[in-house]
């Protein structure tokens, strides 16, 4: 079993290195052995196989099976699929989906549904040209009621989707995107986001992991690999809303929606988050794992000035200040020693600190 294990972590980490769109999603994927089935299939959030089918076929071609199941989490809980039935949907991607792969130059195992017939065409044409061959319309309903309910897992479907997005926008950026990928996403639409990708790198650059190989990462001890222990000291950040009435609150969740998001990558943390207009109105503790949720409180002036006094009088290992503001407020006169960084839909002049320009 363990050569078996060692198996997976060499498929992952060879698709990883040469598609890592691929590889980063799929990293993710919870791999569930199943003897019942021939070889592999994934709902999108697990991806079961035959451990005899894994155990048979070479290492590229199960590179190809990981790089199936990601895609399958990238497209579950998007909304092309409609009033479709579900395995029929299910069918009519896993062609697209593998036909792309193998544009891309991965290996295709034998037992991957393909046809060269479907060569190039969306989701939706394969889906017209199946439903034409093999369903009538009674059968696809029953089939919806009998196979739908094992795809409804939402919340963990969105929090994938969300994260396949976020590694494609930063693949475009490095033009590293796959062959093909435009059949599956609208690129553009994701393109425009950048202020996401500077809340990103805002916070890579206070939050810092620090290695060391006394003791060593005792999770592949087992197989005789010694890797560094990862020691992290918990980040503190703080977060600060401008409760005053004018702020936009599509764009406020828009934004504790990517905090949360890139959260998840930072092991230890504690966020500290105040509701601010010309007093502060609330403030509330997160920790790791916690789910960032707010209720605005005020309506009256705003003034900046209340939060970084406290942040100065009670938080003092505060690297990092987010403030969601639309910057029409009283500004304190003295720079602080930590950074600040100001979320806000427009530009301003502002006396200190950088503003990410939230559109």
């Amino acid at each position: 079993m363990p050569r078996f294990n060692q198996k997976i972590s060499q498929a992952k980490a060879k698709l990883l290195a040469e598609y890592p769109y691929f590889g980063t999603i799929a990293s993710r994927l919870e791999l569930v052995p199943n003897e019942d089935i021939q070889a592999f299939r994934s709902n999108g959030i697990r991806l079961e196989y035959n451990p005899a089918f894994f155990e048979k076929i070479e290492l590229s071609r199960m590179e190809f099976v990981f790089a199936n199941g990601a895609m399958h989490a990238s497209l579950l809980h998007e909304n092309r699929k409609n009033s479709r039935s579900g395995w029929l949907w299910q069918l009519a991607t896993d062609y697209a989906i593998n036909d792309m792969l193998v544009l891309n130059g991965l290996k295709r195992p034998e037992e991957a549904t393909y046809s060269q017939r479907f060569s190039g065409l969306y989701a939706e044409e394969i889906y017209e040209m199946l439903k034409e061959d093999i369903l009538r319309d009674e059968l696809e309903y029953e089939a919806d009621d009998m196979q739908d309910t094992e795809l409804q897992e939402g919340l963990q479907e969105q929090l994938f989707e969300e994260f396949a997005h976020a590694i494609l926008q930063d693949e475009e950026k490095n033009g590293a995107l796959p062959q093909s990928i435009e059949l599956f996403f609208e690129l553009q639409k994701i393109g425009t986001i950048d202020w996401r990708n500077e809340l990103k790198i805002a916070i890579e650059r206070f939050h810092k992991d620090d290695f060391t190989l006394m003791p060593p990462n005792k999770k592949f001890l087992h197989m005789g690999v010694y890797l560094p222990s990862c020691v992290s000291n918990r980040f503190a950040l703080v977060i600060a809303i401008d409760s005053s009435g004018s702020v936009d609150e599509n764009l406020l969740n828009a934004f504790l929606s990517e905090v949360n998001f890139l959260m998840d990558s930072v092991a230890n943390y504690k966020i500290d988050l105040f509701v601010c207009d010309d007093v502060i109105r609330s403030h509330q503790l997160f920790y790791s794992g916690d789910l960032l949720e707010v209720s605005l409180q005020g309506g009256g002036a705003t003034d900046f000035r209340p939060v970084f006094e406290f942040v100065e009088r009670e938080l003092e290992d505060t690297k990092l200040l987010l403030y969601f503001s639309d910057l029409e407020g009283i500004f304190p006169h003295a720079t602080p020693a930590y950074s600040v960084k100001w979320i806000a839909p427009k530009e301003r002049e502002v006396p200190f600190g950088e503003i990410i320009l939230q559109s």
